[in-house]
């Protein structure tokens, strides 16, 4: 029974490091597209006011907003890069737990077989 429940955290744990590295993918590859979204708009307001040059005094405010914006999502898409790296590296961890976990209880459960054999027998 004790490794029974072993295997049942460690599959647990195992399910929320899959969970953990799918939800900063979803939320990386989102950020991508909102910067994208942000570049299209960016060149829609530069090319409505014909000013390219972010240090001219009439380039258009919402350019330069939405720029900062933009800079500031891909400096968290290169913050959830690491933050990935490191939820796959614990996502391999509990995998490696998970399946130890699983060959004891197998372990476990081929020895009660052969000891009831014995006693059958």
């Amino acid at each position: 029974m004790k490794k029974e429940n072993l295997t049942r955290l460690a599959r647990f744990k195992l399910n929320e490091k899959r969970r953990q590295v799918e939800q900063l993918e979803l939320m990386m590859a989102e950020f991508d597209r909102m910067c994208s979204d942000l570049d299209a708009q960016i060149a829609s307001e530069e090319k409505k006011s014909g000013i390219t040059d972010q240090n001219h005094f009439a380039y258009p405010m919402f350019a330069k907003a939405a720029r900062t914006r933009r800079d500031n999502l891909g400096n968290s898409v290169n913050d959830l890069r690491v933050q990935i790296n490191a939820a796959k590296i614990a996502l391999e961890e509990a995998e490696a737990e998970f399946e130890h976990a699983e060959k004891l209880q197998q372990r476990d459960m081929m020895r009660e077989d052969g000891e009831f054999q014995k006693a059958v027998g």
